[in-house]
C-alpha cells in the first residue's frame, strides 16, 4: 500500500507547526473549533504560509448552525475564499446544502470557481445530505477534489460500512478522506477495513493561560464546562504517533 496521507485539523498557525513538526502531510486550517470548524483570520493563514511547507487547506464556513447560507452569508464567503487564496491557501474546504438538505449545486461551483487550480474539499456537510452515492457524483461534476467523511455517522468507526460503500463508488474519480473520531487506537483498523488512502484527525492537547485566574467572577463565553484558562493547542507527540502507526500498516 502506497503511503498514506495524514491530516490534520487546526486552529492555528502554531497549531499548523506542530501539526508539520508530527510529520503531518496537509492540514485543514480553521478558528472556533467549538463550533466544528469556521473560517480563520488571514493572519492565521499567512503565518501558517510562512512557517511551514505542507499544503494548508482553509475551511471557508461562516457559523455553525448548519450549512444552508444567507445571501449576505454567501457573499462573505466569496470574500474569504478569494482573500484565502491571495493569502497563499493550497485549497479551500466548504460545503452549501440547500434547505432540504440536497448540494447547492450553483454556490458550490461559484466556489470551486474562485479556488481556480487549488485544492477544492466538500466537508462533512456531506455527512447530513440525503443520498451519499448520488451526491459523490454530483461533486464529481462540480469538480470538487475530495469528499471528508465519517461515512454519514457520528465517526467513521460507527460508519465502517458506508465509508468503504463511498470509497467504492468513487472509483478514483473524487479523493475520500476519512474523518471524524479517528485517533491512534482505532486509525489502523479503520485503514484496514475501509481501504482509504488519507484519513483526517485532530490531536489536540490542552495548554494552560492563568492570566484570568485572579478573577474569576467574569466569564467571556456562555459555556460553563469551558474555563477560562485553558485552550488547546496541536500536540506534535500525538501526530507523530499516528504518523508511525499509518506508515506500519
Amino acid at each position: 500500500m502506497s503511503r498514506i496521507i495524514l491530516e490534520i485539523c487546526c486552529a492555528s498557525a502554531r497549531d499548523v507547526v506542530e501539526a508539520e513538526k508530527g510529520g503531518a502531510d496537509r492540514v485543514e486550517l480553521n478558528s472556533g473549533m467549538v463550533y466544528g470548524g469556521l473560517t480563520p483570520s488571514i493572519g492565521e493563514i499567512e503565518e501558517a504560509k510562512r512557517r511551514t511547507k505542507i499544503p494548508i487547506i482553509v475551511m471557508i464556513r461562516p457559523r455553525s448552525g448548519g450549512f444552508c447560507y444567507t445571501d449576505i452569508e454567501f457573499e462573505v464567503m466569496k470574500k474569504d475564499a478569494q482573500a484565502a487564496i491571495k493569502a497563499g491557501a493550497d485549497g479551500l474546504a466548504f460545503g452549501i446544502l440547500n434547505a432540504d438538505g440536497t448540494i447547492d449545486i450553483k454556490r458550490n461551483k461559484i466556489l470551486k470557481e474562485i479556488a481556480g487550480n487549488k485544492e477544492t474539499v466538500f466537508h462533512r456537510a456531506f455527512d447530513v445530505a440525503p443520498d451519499p452515492i448520488k451526491n459523490i457524483d454530483i461533486l464529481v461534476e462540480i469538480g470538487i477534489n475530495r469528499i471528508l467523511s465519517s461515512g454519514q455517522e457520528a465517526t467513521v468507526e460507527k460508519g465502517i460500512r458506508n465509508c468503504r460503500e463511498i470509497i467504492s463508488h468513487s472509483s478514483g474519480r473524487i479523493e475520500i478522506l476519512l474523518g471524524g473520531g479517528i485517533r491512534d487506537y482505532n486509525v489502523k483498523k479503520i485503514i484496514e477495513e475501509t481501504g482509504t488512502k488519507q484519513v483526517h484527525l485532530s490531536a489536540f492537547r490542552e495548554e494552560f493561560d492563568n492570566s484570568t485566574v485572579h478573577q474569576n467572577k467574569v466569564r467571556f463565553n456562555k459555556y460553563e464546562e469551558m474555563p477560562e484558562n485553558i485552550y488547546q493547542v496541536i500536540d506534535c507527540k500525538k501526530v507523530r504517533l499516528v504518523r508511525n502507526i499509518i506508515d506500519n500498516v
